[in-house]
């Protein structure tokens, strides 16, 4: 397995995302989903969701990765529409450390 540097993968990509918003609908395939809007790329995160879940459910590990890589791919897409990026994921994780998931779970609002 490769060795990769997972941050400036994130950022690498969120960088390539953020130029697409600007960029010709029929330029690249993210440009043209920024172009449809919101509402197609949550239809999209749903569409890769589901297709990661049944990579795993039929023990398909190669192409669990490749669907798991597209759900990651498209929620970058949705987290850069919603102007987010993956930095505010991963402080959102490193914040969760040392905290019990039962403990995280009973503190969210219901």
């Amino acid at each position: 397995m490769a060795d990769h540097d997972t941050d400036a993968v994130l950022t690498r990509l969120h960088a390539i995302l953020e130029q697409r918003k600007q960029a010709d609908p029929g330029s690249s395939y993210v440009a043209g989903l920024y172009s449809r809007g919101l509402d197609a790329i949550l239809k999209k995160v749903g569409e890769e969701a589901v297709e990661v879940v049944l990579a795993a459910k039929a023990g398909e590990r190669d192409q669990l990765v490749y669907e798991t890589a597209d759900l990651w791919f498209h929620s970058l897409v949705m987290l850069s529409a919603c102007d987010l990026s993956p930095a505010d994921v991963l402080a959102e994780l490193d914040r969760r450390f040392g905290r019990s998931g039962l403990d995280e779970k009973a503190s969210r609002p219901r």
